[in-house]
């Protein structure tokens, strides 16, 4: 059996920003959580506006979870649009495993697979930023017929046969043997503004300790980085569905990200739903959602305005 972890809901009382109702999907059965008691796994999701209307689904990287788009969620919903933002497994509310090595590229979609089965998502909209694309992208990829626009920030879909920028691997080793991985710490590095207390608190809320942290350790190493990478045909295969790609496509990248500068414009020159959409370059760092959540936002609503 395999141990999990689930953060009390105590690490969570009174966040600043946070006031959103948790909800929750079972994506896998019987596993053994904390001590030994065999529950099912649980990913934790924010759902606002009207139930009724085409979602968007919001999703997030390393090492963040759900609030970060706590800014942009009120603004979609007032739109009139149905927001949902998941907690990657080992992340936010959801639960954690502990031993870093369960974590797979291909079990992350597997478990978020089962997610939007399991609500029944149709006339998806992505929205997606660092690991929150390496996992959308190639959700939409192999489920087309249920996404109909992809909104990317700060975000990319490699398959290894590209050079990775050096301060991905200098993170990348970080995250793997650093004896210090503090979580709000790194974002607040990643953003151009100065995250304040209550935000930094929220952030590291998910962590109580470091066995709750595999999942945030273990994401850098991966990321395919070479042509013969477990996950490089799978993310090819979705590469050549993208490529044929005619449903919107929109970048909103900013500014200030030595990790994916430059991946707007690949995509862009690759995915024929870009052509003629309203590409933006937002103010800010990795991440955006920090340094520019109302133009973000603005732009996800402008988009599907304009379907």
């Amino acid at each position: 059996m395999i141990k999990y972890l689930r953060t009390p809901e105590k690490c969570f009382d009174r966040l600043v920003g946070y006031p959103f109702q948790p909800h929750y999907v079972k994506v896998d059965e019987g596993m053994e959580v904390g001590g030994g008691k065999s529950q099912s796994l649980q990913m934790h999701f924010v759902d606002e506006g009207d139930r009724n209307a085409d979602p968007i689904l919001m999703m997030h990287g390393e090492p963040s979870w759900s609030y970060l788009y706590r800014n942009m969620i009120p603004i979609c919903a007032a739109a009139g649009h149905r927001v949902i933002a998941p907690d990657l497994i080992g992340f936010g509310k959801s639960d954690k495993p502990v031993d870093i090595s369960l974590f797979s590229y291909q079990q992350h979609m597997d478990w978020v697979q089962t997610f939007i089965d399991k609500l029944d998502l149709n006339n998806i909209t992505l929205v997606c930023q660092d690991w929150g694309s390496l996992i959308g992208l190639r959700l939409a990829a192999e489920n087309a017929d249920r996404f109909k626009a992809i909104v990317v920030g700060n975000g990319m879909l490699p398959t290894g046969d590209q050079p990775v920028p050096m301060a991905f691997h200098a993170w990348k080793t970080f995250a793997l043997y650093s004896p210090w991985f503090p979580i709000s710490r790194i974002i607040d590095m990643g953003t151009f503004k100065k995250l304040s207390g209550g935000e930094r608190k929220a952030y590291d809320a998910p962590f109580p300790s470091s066995k709750h942290k595999a999942a945030t350790r273990a994401f850098p190493k991966l990321v395919p980085v070479s042509p013969n990478d477990p996950a490089t045909e799978a993310n090819r295969a979705a590469w050549k569905v993208l490529e044929q790609w005619e449903k919107p496509f929109l970048t909103t990248f900013s500014n200030g990200d030595p990790i994916t500068r430059g991946g707007d414009k690949y995509m862009r020159d690759r995915i024929p739903g870009s052509k003629d959409q309203n590409h933006q370059t937002l103010s800010g760092g990795h991440f955006l959602q920090e340094d520019s959540p109302q133009q973000f936002a603005g732009a996800v609503n402008e988009l599907l305005a304009s379907i």
